[in-house]
């Protein structure tokens, strides 16, 4: 792949009512030049990086605080990742994991927009020492 060529995961939150078909038909649609390849969190994009760039900016204003996306450091349908050729997937629990947690980012972005301060976290204390001896010893030997 080649520095003029991007790749980018696009993913879907859970929240969201589009799904992987409906965005990949809208960027065949756009004729920007990209490839669009279903996943089951989204659609992976592949093209020239200001084609995709383009491309994801459009897709983005169809659920703007629930379409996420970052660069993939491997094209479509690499053999070293693509589910096609059988075997694990390498990296598939982390994309899972936060597959899962964009509805958090998503409900962030919500309150961002209607002007909410988030809360100041609470800092935590140290641990006293007895506390943490009777963790100890609360652990089978």
């Amino acid at each position: 792949m080649d520095k003029d060529t991007e790749t980018r995961l696009i993913f879907i939150a859970p929240s969201s009512d589009l799904t992987p078909d409906r965005i990949a038909r809208f960027v065949h649609n756009l004729g920007n030049e990209v490839t669009a390849k279903e996943t089951c969190y989204g659609v992976v994009l592949q093209g020239p990086r200001e084609a995709v760039l383009k491309t994801l900016t459009e897709v983005r204003k169809m659920d703007p605080n629930r379409i996420f996306s970052k660069i993939r450091a491997f094209p479509a349908g690499d053999i070293r990742r693509c589910r096609a050729h059988h075997g694990s997937r390498p990296g598939f629990a982390q994309l899972e994991k936060e597959w899962k947690d964009l509805c958090l980012v998503e409900s962030g972005l919500v309150c961002l927009e209607r002007g909410e301060v988030p809360p100041e976290p609470k800092r935590r204390g140290k641990l006293p020492v007895k506390e943490l001896k009777k963790l100890i010893d609360e652990v089978p030997q």
